[in-house]
């Protein structure tokens, strides 16, 4: 028997007065996550605590069964890894946006019209950068999907003890980057990345793309905001831990980092751009490609578009790619001799247009599952099921006794 746990990423959300305060899940049209209520064994999970508003990152290192609070140290190394880059110890990794900043130094927009061309030859004007007073620190820096980005200091008397740049809300400058301690090792960081998104800015504000999205009235790309400070952590690989081996077919570089971390195999998937826009057609024949590959016993699957449009509070557009997730369970469905686990990394909510602490809705579905009496899938019914209220902890020691790949605990 395989696993496939399915994460929607910000798939959950609250009542809304414009959809008669239905969720958009309840209001989607998703007649196969009803089909697939029906036969599995439905419950609420809370992706780390109840209240706890989990970051996707923090969110699938506690769904995989590792303790957030033990091995996350940020989320820049797992973005890092997520795109290819090899990061070695002592390495200081951020994620970054491609924002855009008017002339008087203000944030207008965090992800630059969500751009989605040209990030490599904007990010090739910085990688390898030198700056002024710090030469002995390496700079790499590598575009991952649409807005995203990651950066890598590297060198001696560094620290990952400092602040973001990223104002988190547009009609704000840059934040000053400032030192969390006392130590000289913070000090110099923060000042390397101060340096690092001004001379971003004065570098890209006349690049040949951003030139050409300003001519198409599009929102240039013209500054980096370095975010998610991390320190790459020491984590027991998946395959130890478990005894399978597995791969993650993901989007976004964060979630392809986390799996590399843990020891997964990649899977890339071309079009998968983490949006709205992405290729579920491919997304879905690389699922059932290797599902059907006897190599694997276990799959991480994340899809994202509906955290982007919670994140822009588009109503209509996540009830719309909550119904096109449907046409992918469809054919999941169809995979024989398999135990499937579909829920979501957090909630990210219209109202809120970011994450919450909101429990998620969880189906699972397999053989030998005490199926109970719900008969769709959303936040409000999936709490009535035979699960009731679990931790995203507690998923992975389900998934292994159903398995039969766990041990016994005691005599």
């Amino acid at each position: 028997m395989k696993g496939i746990i399915m994460i929607i990423d910000g798939m959950g959300d609250r009542p809304i007065k414009d959809l008669g305060y239905k969720t958009p899940l309840e209001a989607a049209n998703t007649p196969n996550m009803d089909k697939l209520a029906e036969i599995g064994i439905n419950g609420i999970m809370d992706p780390i605590r109840p209240g706890i508003r989990a970051g996707s990152d923090t969110s699938h290192i506690s769904i995989l069964g590792y303790d957030p609070y033990e091995v996350y140290t940020g989320r820049g190394p797992f973005e890092a890894a997520g795109i290819g880059l090899d990061v070695i110890a002592g390495d200081i990794a951020f994620r970054c946006n491609f924002s855009t900043q008017d002339e008087n130094g203000i944030i207008v927009d965090r992800r630059a019209g969500r751009i989605r061309e040209g990030t490599e030859e904007i990010a090739g004007s910085i990688n390898s950068l030198k700056l002024e007073g710090f030469e002995d620190i390496e700079i790499i820096f590598k575009e991952s999907t649409g807005h995203r980005a990651v950066l890598v200091l590297r060198g001696a008397g560094l620290s990952d003890k400092v602040s973001d740049a990223d104002p988190k809300h547009e009609g704000k400058p840059p934040k000053e980057v400032v030192p969390l301690d006392d130590s000289p090792e913070a000090a110099k960081t923060a000042a390397i990345l101060n340096k690092f998104v001004k001379t971003s800015y004065d570098l890209l504000k006349d690049h040949p793309v951003n030139l050409k999205r300003i001519n198409d009235g599009e929102n240039p790309a013209n500054v980096v905001l370095p975010r998610g400070v991390g320190a790459v952590p020491h984590i027991v690989p998946f395959g130890e831990k478990y005894g399978v081996k597995a791969a993650c077919i993901a989007e976004t570089g964060l979630i392809k980092g986390i799996g590399k971390i843990t020891g997964m195999d990649l899977i890339d998937v071309e079009g998968a751009t983490g949006g709205i826009d992405t290729n579920l057609e491919n997304m879905t024949a690389s699922i059932v490609e290797v599902a059907k590959n006897d190599d694997y016993e276990f799959i991480l699957i994340n899809i994202d578009g509906a955290d982007e449009a919670g994140h822009d509070g588009q109503m209509e557009e996540k009830v719309k790619f909550i119904e096109k997730i449907d046409a992918v369970i469809e054919e999941i469905m169809k995979i024989d001799d398999i135990y499937f686990i579909l829920t979501a990394d957090h909630s990210t909510p219209i109202s809120v247009m970011d994450h919450t602490g909101d429990p998620v809705p969880i189906i699972i579905k397999g053989p030998e599952v005490k199926v109970d009496n719900v008969n769709s899938f959303n936040e409000r019914a999936a709490a009535y099921g035979g699960l009731c209220r679990i931790r995203g902890s507690d998923i992975m020691n389900i998934l292994m006794d159903f398995m039969n790949k766990s041990e016994k605990f005691g005599a």
